[in-house]
């Protein structure tokens, strides 16, 4: 892929309060049969439209319950949108976590979950749900840029061991490897919970967080797990994980870090593989200088130029202040390239939207951060 990875909508309109960068609202709460869009991921097609997905929450903004995929079409770089398309859906439960990619042969994958309507991530945590309804992980695919999809295809036996409470791909875009070990792979981060181990606990503590990724070798036919990380000493707690090919053919994984006091708060933390995602040089350290609350972030990597991206709030606490932190060493250190504004903000996903353009697509609204889901342009020139 080049940059790596309808009617007009009429709800689109530029920022005026930081021309000339241009935003766009894909998706707004109580709009379109839905209380809540959250959980936003973001692909370029082979034919350069722009396509994002979010969870389509029914009945209120909570995390279970009767969730769609859905997802909207821009034919001009995120300005406008197409007419919203269900594209996953499991009766009143949930499918959710979208994790799409495209690959290098044009096919669209998108790797999701599902689970019953009752089954909270409390609940299921707590070993109080049947692994029929719990966390159950599917993929489906599209050859025509996401206009229409093939029958959801279930790979749970595959990639969920059966010890596993809770379970969650990324959420965001995941990606397909261009080069060294593994070329042409397909690796999807996620993560997963242990049950407890230590008296008094009941499962639902962070420590219990695990992380692994899903990889396919035949583009999307059959899948298998990469490695695993379950450590539950309190240090790094592997949650909701992102991952980038470097230009040196490692594969960069940044995820969220739900430390519990009293651990230092270091609310991110990242990992390399040198084998495709096969497994970890090393287990996921602690990354404190990339100051963010406990939220999914977004990775990606550009080429032409070669600059790593990572997109979450930059508050050390609260779900604020979007931005665009950009690494010329492959994650070792960072700096600000772009903040979007001090609004409350939340989840993201980064696109690469052509030569000249990266995407951001995020969580965010003036009193809420999920009052929309938002797509925002900004040129590549200002994050070198």
């Amino acid at each position: 892929m080049p940059y790596e990875n309808s009617a007009p909508n009429q709800d689109s309109a530029r920022n005026q309060s930081s021309a000339p960068y241009e935003t766009s609202v894909p998706f707004r709460a109580g709009s379109e049969g839905y209380a809540s869009f959250r959980i936003p991921a973001c692909v370029r097609a082979p034919d350069g439209a722009v396509l994002a997905f979010a969870e389509g929450r029914v009945d209120s903004s909570a995390d279970s319950g009767d969730i769609d995929i859905v997802a909207k079409r821009s034919e001009d770089g995120g300005l406008t949108w197409g007419r919203l398309q269900v594209v996953a859906e499991h009766g009143d439960g949930t499918a959710g976590n979208p994790a799409p990619v495209v690959l290098a042969e044009g096919r669209l994958l998108l790797v999701f979950v599902r689970n019953a309507a009752a089954a909270t991530e409390d609940r299921i945590r707590r070993g109080l749900v049947t692994q029929a309804d719990g966390r159950r992980v599917w993929v489906r695919h599209s050859d025509d840029g996401g206009a229409t999809w093939s029958e959801p295809r279930e790979i749970t036996e595959a990639v969920k061991r059966p010890e596993w409470r809770w379970y969650a791909t990324t959420p965001g875009h995941a990606i397909q490897l261009d080069a060294g070990p593994g070329a042409g792979r397909v690796v999807v981060p996620a993560n997963h919970s242990i049950p407890p181990s230590e008296p008094g606990d009941n499962g639902t503590e962070g420590r219990y967080n695990g992380g692994h990724d899903l990889l396919s070798d035949d583009g999307g036919a059959t899948w298998r797990l990469g490695y695993l990380d379950d450590d539950p000493d309190g240090r790094v707690n592997v949650n909701e994980t992102t991952a980038a090919q470097l230009p040196d053919g490692r594969v960069y994984f940044n995820t969220r870090n739900d430390t519990e006091p009293p651990a230092p708060a270091a609310h991110r933390a990242d990992a390399v593989s040198e084998d495709g995602g096969e497994t970890l040089t090393a287990p996921f350290e602690p990354k404190p200088e990339l100051t963010a609350p406990v939220v999914q972030g977004s990775v990606l990597q550009l080429r032409d130029p070669d600059v790593l991206l990572f997109s979450a709030p930059a508050d050390p606490e609260l779900r604020r202040r979007m931005t665009v932190r950009a690494s010329d060493d492959g994650g070792v250190t960072w700096r600000t390239a772009h903040t979007v504004d001090e609004r409350p903000a939340a989840y993201s996903d980064l696109v690469r939207v052509d030569r000249t353009t990266l995407g951001l697509l995020y969580e965010t609204g003036e009193t809420s951060a999920y009052s929309t889901v938002t797509f925002r342009r900004v040129p590549v020139e200002e994050l070198t």
